[in-house]
């Protein structure tokens, strides 16, 4: 049936985090602390790798694709979390919930290609260490870097399609801080079977085939890198891939929980708490893991830094 011709509702009403009036100031506080790390972390990643000549190789043009789309992310979402710290309810009119959660679906969508891609860039540096810039050329990395935001908008695209497929009758409440899928379902008066089975086989597809590619990488890395006879590059391989595998388990640790899951065991306090941290948190934590772990990046914040000193 046909969005304009069943579709009672027109707005719906966004409760955020929590109606608890006592807890709203401290979770605002805490939360635009860690918005403001987030922006800070991540557009000062991509200006580090811009302004440092070491840093232009295809694992960091990848690191800085990667801190423009956790940006855009947490972006995606803040404003309403924030307006909700200080208004009970806040109003969002249908079309701009659904082309919140494209937006949203298309960036995380992208991000867990991205994951997989940055895996395959890993597996080349380090079993083909020769080959390196002959295999991952601009050419290929844009072409990757296409391949994974097209992959990410088909996606969301065809949970939107399906979602104006549905009528929603009332209530129009979403206990969340931004439209999200499964809120949105348990709202429709339709039948909602068909979405539930396409999220989970769709969910489930993806994550085979990006976590497919991260652990097939990885087990030809672990057996490159035990070959390495080179105290010095082992220690380099294992930074690089340390770095990348833990931003994998914080994505998809997190990920999974809300949508490989039957609609049975959906929980909506549960789900709310975990977008949290892979809207928020993880985008804050990505530039930190990168900074902390690899010896190049921190070299270049110093660097950095010394040189507006001099300046100074």
């Amino acid at each position: 049936m046909a969005m304009e011709n069943s579709t009672v509702v027109t707005e719906f009403l966004l409760l955020g985090l929590t109606e608890r009036a006592e807890l709203k100031v401290l979770l605002f506080m805490l939360f635009l602390v860690i918005y403001i790390i987030s922006l800070v972390g991540n557009l000062g990643m991509i200006v580090l790798i811009q302004i440092t000549p070491k840093l232009h190789t295809p694992m960091y043009f990848f690191l800085s694709f990667l801190s423009f789309i956790d940006a855009c992310c947490c972006s995606a979402s803040a404003p309403e979390m924030f307006v909700n710290f200080f208004k009970d309810k806040v109003t969002i009119p249908f079309t701009a919930c659904l082309l919140q959660y494209f937006l949203l679906a298309a960036l995380v969508t992208t991000e867990g290609f991205f994951l997989a891609v940055m895996a395959y860039d890993r597996y080349v540096a380090i079993v083909n260490p020769l080959l390196y810039m002959m295999v991952m050329t601009k050419r290929v990395c844009f072409l990757l870097i296409i391949g994974s935001f097209i992959g990410g908008t088909i996606n969301s695209l065809m949970h939107i399609i399906g979602l104006i497929r549905l009528s929603f009758c009332g209530p129009n409440v979403i206990s969340h801080f931004f439209c999200d899928l499964p809120p949105l379902l348990k709202l429709s008066c339709s039948d909602t079977s068909r979405n539930e089975l396409y999220l989970l086989i769709s969910s489930g597809v993806i994550a085979v085939i990006t976590l497919g590619t991260v652990i097939i990488s990885y087990i030809f890395i672990a057996v490159a890198i035990l070959r390495i006879r080179s105290a010095a590059a082992t220690r380099k391989a294992f930074s690089t891939c340390a770095s990348h595998l833990t931003t994998v388990t914080l994505f998809y640790g997190s990920i999974s929980f809300n949508y490989i899951q039957p609609s049975s065991q959906y929980s909506l306090e549960q789900e709310k708490v975990i977008s949290v941290f892979y809207i928020m948190v993880t985008p804050m934590l990505n530039p930190l893991i990168y900074s902390l772990r690899n010896k190049e990046v921190k070299d270049a914040i110093k660097r950095a830094i010394n040189l507006e000193v001099s300046f100074c």
